[in-house]
């Protein structure tokens, strides 16, 4: 049976990406090695990086200025490098979910945060609209999509100060006006890689304003300098990336991936809205293209665990939501097929028209 990937993360990738990087677990650009024990010093894997970099800058058009870096942690660990390196008096956030919410926490350890808006008392059910952020902050922080909530923001907002963005679930899924931010992070794990690397863009004359001392590991110029290579990188997940890189500049960039996404969940949103069963969470107007969430009509609440198994016989693997809401959640990655929203689709109107 063929299995539908809808995990939030880790997450589907593309089959170029996994028969490629499984051959390099074999022999890695015909050095006889495998990429697991190649050194990162070698010239076959600065070649990995280096084009890797170079296909980050060309695929999202980065003007000159900004580095890319790929770095260990995770957008975790990104959520205090940014403040460390940045935030000198006080720094502008938005809370728009859960990973919204502990980029604030850790935020604060470094100078005054100001929280320009929350939709936490509608369980993120919605992105707020009006706020204001203050002109005197050092940077404006927003997480563009928030995969718990299915809630998205698809346009790099009007800003009076640098914006910084946690787009580990959305990045690559949108032309992005990179000249508005002085940072942006995400992930690999949900649309470029296995986990374990983390793509960093910053810009270079933005860093070193901050007076206060800095850890080697944590400060950004200890990595732009040395091109990420201060310390061994996470060598498999940038082999992985750098396929995946390929692959999106074969499928036409970035501005194709965006419509094959928008495609691929305006099915599925066509489906729940039409369905006298199922019901989404988000708000319309904010709702991700990259998690759709979705619930049981309350009459029908109790057949949500009978549905997860019948979804599952069917191939559907991890349509379970997150645990802090429940119901549905199918993520739609740039690697996932139409073919398997469709799969999905078609899940749901038979269970439907069984019960």
């Amino acid at each position: 049976m063929k299995k539908h990937n809808f995990y939030a993360g880790p997450s589907i990738l593309s089959q170029y990406t996994i028969k490629n990087t499984a051959d390099a677990v074999l022999n890695f650009a015909d050095t006889g090695l495998s990429i697991l024990e190649v050194s990162h010093r070698s010239k076959e894997f600065q070649a990995v990086i280096d084009e890797a970099n170079a296909l980050v800058k060309e695929l999202l058009e980065i003007p000159a200025g900004y580095e890319v870096l790929f770095l260990g942690g995770g957008a975790s660990l990104q959520f205090a490098m940014v403040p460390f390196n940045f935030l000198k008096t006080k720094a502008a956030y938005i809370d728009t979910g859960v990973w919204a919410n502990k980029a604030i926490k850790e935020a604060k350890l470094f100078g005054d945060v100001e929280v320009v808006a929350s939709s936490k008392e509608a369980n993120y059910t919605f992105i707020p609209k009006d706020y204001v952020i203050p002109a005197d902050a050092d940077y404006f922080h927003y997480t563009t999509n928030n995969t718990i909530y299915g809630t998205e923001t698809r346009k790099d907002p009007d800003s009076p100060v640098p914006l910084v963005a946690d787009m580990s679930s959305d990045i690559f899924s949108r032309p992005v006006d990179v000249s508005k931010y002085d940072c942006i992070y995400a992930g690999a794990q949900k649309n470029l890689a296995p986990a374990g690397v983390t793509i960093v863009i910053v810009k270079e004359d933005a860093l070193g304003k901050v007076d206060r001392p800095i850890p080697t590991m944590l400060n950004y110029q200890t990595h732009t300098s040395k091109g990420s290579m201060f310390n061994t990188p996470p060598v498999l997940p940038i082999f992985s990336a750098l396929q995946t890189l390929r692959y999106y500049k074969q499928l036409g960039g970035v501005k194709e991936l965006e419509k094959m996404d928008i495609e691929k969940a305006n099915v599925l949103y066509d489906a729940i809205d039409s369905s006298k069963m199922f019901v989404g969470t988000a708000a319309a107007e904010d709702r991700s293209i990259m998690n759709v969430c979705f619930v049981m009509k309350p009459e029908y609440a109790e057949l949500e665990k009978a549905f997860v198994e019948f979804a599952t016989s069917q191939g559907m693997v991890g349509i379970k939501g997150h645990r802090s809401v429940g119901g549905f959640r199918a993520s739609l990655y740039n690697a996932l097929p139409l073919d398997s929203v469709k799969a999905l689709v078609a899940c749901m109107k038979e269970f439907e028209a069984k019960h």
